[in-house]
């Protein structure tokens, strides 16, 4: 090392590779294109808010405008450009932050009217030797609402001479009276291949030894912010020294080693919890953290349903290939509702290691509830196995030891084969549970026996007894099939849910209505979860398992509040076509029909023979 470097101080890799023009700037395609062309075209606004989360480029792209709007060439004659030349007086000046007009202003710690005062005061004022005065406020939506107020006049009217240049992470909290005066540009999060290749030229240039595998481990951990990868970057060289492995990157980040998050899943889908909660521990121990364990668990899941939809999402830089290739085979394997229950259950788990006292202990219960679930029947199957043989299949009812995953399997020996899993698991259930033993036994029996007489007559007086209180607790039944959306809508109302009731009645378009399917289509205003409350809803009214889905690929029929309203359009223009009808209208022009009620016998039954005649109706007899 030289002296010169010894006594110059080091600049982080963020700083140190800030770019200078838009070639170096990555990910902003389209914004950089937007700009070309108006500087082309000449139209160029005069005020630009620029959005995005942290470290993606907001205040860098504001400076490479600043530059391009006030770059006067190598030869002093060059105009606005996208690419300004970097060495004019004006292009050094501003990369110096020296430019007496170009003035940023950080609007986190000037967030008061008189801050606003003093900018405004200013804009009047020439530049003294750029093209343009270009005010740049970062962190925009500090401003305070009177700052905001004192700005919109000069927003909306500068003068010419005058460019204004906001940055915000907060888009939100800026009043739409000033966004509707900026040319608005949103900086997306940049992917993390394009972070992976963007490092590995940082890298050369730093002379450092990066394996790939460590580069995506680093873009995955920035999540599309530039700023903060090459951050990670600098910490991992120095933790390397200058040798940086996908190891030390994991260690340095607290993270699990991907290829063991694989393996746990697939222990926990194989209901292997002791192997599992084995490998959690072997996690934990080499510096991960629960919450971090579990988040992978989910982001893998997350994957491997992509699988399943579309393949081209093996594309995962995260993972190597051969560990691509195990999680195309487990996701062949999986079908998309376990993976759904995995989801859930990992995603409800998250928020409860995350608020666990012992974090630990709770993603280790987790573990075991996920495991345990691992080899039942998804709703769907179990509804198909009860359509497909509602009788059973076993010539006697088995004695079964709870359903656990293995590790902590009690024995099955001796259940019949050709009974399945989830009756097993009923049955061990149905015998566990004191209080209700007898009539849950009575009726598993009913099921696995196929003879439901000589069960019901060997019932005692004493066997009776808890019935009722038994009764109290299962859901009622209802009185007639359901057939229609309309016969879902009377059975809500009859069970006084109105809220449910008023959203199926205005916003569920039927597609189908099978028995316990149900397929509709979202009216305009239709709440995301309307299916998923209204199937939990029937299931605890009727005790069946319901499949009830919202599509938006089928267009349904009319909504029973628009069947209800065009039926009742139908019957009052029948009713004013009706004999009776006509004869009243003929004496009350202006009657108009409102409201139609069914109170009696129908109009004609009530009417004489000779209706007909004008004569043969007195005002007096139908209205007091």
């Amino acid at each position: 090392m030289s002296m010169d470097q010894a006594n110059t101080p080091y600049r982080v890799l963020a700083r140190k590779y800030r770019p200078k023009n838009f070639d170096e700037l990555i990910g902003h395609e389209a914004m950089v294109r937007t700009l070309s062309n108006a500087l082309e075209t000449g139209r160029l606004a005069h005020a630009f808010i620029l959005t995005g989360t942290r470290g993606i480029g907001k205040t860098t792209t504001a400076r490479i405008m600043a530059r391009g709007l006030n770059c006067i060439g190598p030869d002093g004659n060059g105009g606005p450009t996208v690419s300004p030349c970097g060495v004019c007086a004006n292009c050094v000046a501003i990369s110096e932050d020296r430019h007496q007009d170009v003035l940023e202003m950080d609007a986190a710690s000037r967030t008061g009217v008189d801050d606003i005062r003093e900018l405004i005061d200013g804009v009047r004022y020439l530049p003294t030797s750029a093209r343009f005065k270009i005010y740049i406020i970062d962190e925009v939506h500090m401003l305070s609402r009177n700052a905001f107020n004192a700005l919109l006049k000069t927003l909306e009217e500068p003068p010419e001479h005058v460019k204004f240049i906001f940055a915000t992470t907060e888009i939100r909290k800026i009043p739409v009276t000033v966004l509707s005066r900026c040319q608005r540009f949103d900086l997306k999060r940049v992917d993390g291949e394009t972070l992976a290749a963007y490092f590995s030229t940082i890298a050369e240039k730093e002379q450092a030894q990066v394996e790939p595998d460590a580069l995506a481990l680093i873009a995955r951990a920035a999540g599309g912010s530039v700023r903060d990868g090459l951050s990670l970057l600098d910490q991992a060289i120095a933790h390397g020294d200058g040798a940086v492995t996908a190891l030390q990157v994991r260690d340095m980040l607290g993270l699990a080693d991907r290829t063991r998050i694989l393996d746990l899943f697939t222990l926990l889908m194989e209901g292997n919890i002791k192997e599992a909660l084995a490998v959690l521990r072997g996690q934990y121990d080499s510096g991960a953290d629960p919450i971090v364990i579990i988040q992978d668990l989910l982001e893998l899941t997350h994957w491997l349903t992509s699988l399943k939809v579309t393949p081209e999402a093996a594309t995962n830089i995260a993972l190597a290939g051969g560990e691509v290739k195990r999680g195309e085979e487990l996701a062949a394997k999986l079908s998309m509702p376990v993976l759904a229950r995995s989801w859930q259950m990992l995603l409800k788990g998250l928020e409860e290691v995350s608020h666990a006292p012992m974090p630990l202990a709770a993603a280790e219960m987790l573990l075991v509830r996920m495991a345990y679930v691992s080899d039942l029947p998804t709703p769907g199957d179990l509804a198909r196995q009860l359509a497909d043989n509602p009788a059973g299949s076993a010539s006697a009812a088995p004695t079964v030891n709870g359903g656990t995953p293995s590790g902590a399997r009690g024995s099955t020996a001796g259940y019949p084969a050709t009974t399945s899993r989830a009756a097993a698991v009923a049955l061990s259930r149905a015998e566990a549970a004191p209080e209700a033993g007898r009539e849950a036994r009575a009726h598993l029996s009913l099921v696995a026996n196929n003879d439901p007489q000589p069960d019901i007559q060997r019932e005692t007086e004493a066997d009776r007894e808890p019935k009722a209180e038994v009764a109290e607790s299962e859901p009622e039944a209802v009185k007639a099939p359901l057939q229609s959306m309309e016969d879902v809508v009377n059975l809500l109302i009859d069970r006084q849910d109105i809220k449910l009731k008023a959203e199926v009645l205005n916003f569920a378009r039927p597609v189908s209505f099978e028995r316990a399917v149900i397929e509709f289509s979202p009216a305009p205003g239709a709440q995301p979860d309307l299916a998923s409350r209204l199937g939990r809803r029937l299931r605890e009214i009727t005790g069946e398992l319901w499949d009830v889905r919202m599509t938006a690929h089928a267009e349904g029929a009319e909504t029973v509040a628009e069947k209800r309203q065009s039926d009742r359009a139908a019957e009052i223009a029948a009713l004013d076509a009706h004999p009776a009808v006509r004869n009243i209208k003929s004496h009350f022009p202006a009657a108009t029909i409102r409201e139609v009620r069914h109170l009696g016998p129908s109009l004609d039954s009530m009417l004489p023979d000779d209706i007909s005649g004008e004569d043969d109706i007195d005002d007096g007899d139908i209205f007091e």
